[in-house]
């Protein structure tokens, strides 16, 4: 891979979170058909909850990349809901504190919130072990990544939890997790995975699900992990529901339409059940 490509790939996947630097108004849209007042629902997080990879986002002048095709718009008109759309590309537990819980209060009926890859660096990982071996360190990159989630990471998410809990005490709040990417092969021009590496990133995915689902029960909130579901849907699989690296590169490994419709029939169940 030449400088000027690791350049461009690092600045995409990566380059989200320099938009999180002024976030917009979050984006409200109702899912009330018949006129009456609909209940609140708040969705929270990154780029996974706002709907990166679906290639079609509103034009809000925010940055944050929020999609019709994202989960929380396709749960919302499930539900009837009038969403509060809050989550943001590139978004980290810090980003979702300080900029995206205004829209909460008392009388909100729904949370969901998925956060964390960011705050593990999972961008600048992805980055490093799509390079060839040789002029990487994939493993030193994920290793820090995964000291992080063990040794930050739950501290941070438990600060998150709080500071919904005490805004919407009488919310139903749905901590989503994240998939893993990768099914064993590398099937994209461009990029580097080895096997192991990529065994290893879905371990660590693993490791970033075990951690947030930990803090979400010890927060008494529900917890949706996509993994099973996403089973079969890996980048390169025969129905992909993850982007592999892609053009535009920003769309790179983030669910694409399907994805996020799998990621809704999980949501949906919880926030309903």
């Amino acid at each position: 891979m030449t400088a000027s490509r690791r350049l461009a790939l690092a600045t995409a996947l990566g380059g989200a979170v320099l938009t999180l630097i002024t976030v917009g108004t979050p984006l409200a849209a109702s899912g009330a058909a018949n006129g009456a007042p609909s209940p609140t629902y708040v969705a929270l997080g990154d780029s996974f909850a706002s709907g990166v990879g679906t290639r079609a986002y509103y034009d809000d002048g925010s940055g944050c990349q929020r999609s019709p095709y994202a989960y929380p718009v396709l749960d919302a008109a499930r539900i009837g809901a009038t969403l509060i759309f809050a989550a943001c590309s590139g978004a980290s537990t810090t980003d979702v504190r300080n900029s995206q819980l205004a829209g909460l209060d008392g009388a909100t009926r729904w949370v969901t919130v998925t956060v964390g890859g960011n705050d593990a660096g999972f961008a600048s990982v992805l980055t490093e072990c799509a390079q060839p071996w040789w002029s990487s360190d994939c493993n030193g990159a994920i290793d820090e990544a995964r000291a992080v989630i063990r040794n930050l990471l739950p501290g941070r998410l438990d600060q998150v939890y709080a500071a919904i809990a005490q805004r919407a005490p009488s919310a139903r709040t749905v901590v989503v997790g994240y998939p893993r990417l990768f099914n064993g092969e590398d099937c994209n021009a461009g990029t580097w995975f080895s096997p192991s590496e990529m065994q290893r990133l879905n371990d660590t995915a693993d490791l970033l699900n075990a951690t947030i689902r930990a803090r979400a029960a010890s927060a008494g909130f529900d917890h949706v992990d996509p993994t099973t579901a996403f089973l079969g849907h890996a980048v390169c699989s025969d129905t992909e529901w993850i982007n592999g690296l892609s053009h535009p590169v920003n769309e790179s490994y983030h669910p694409n339409r399907n994805g996020q419709r799998g990621y809704a029939d999980l949501v949906d169940d919880a926030l309903v059940s």
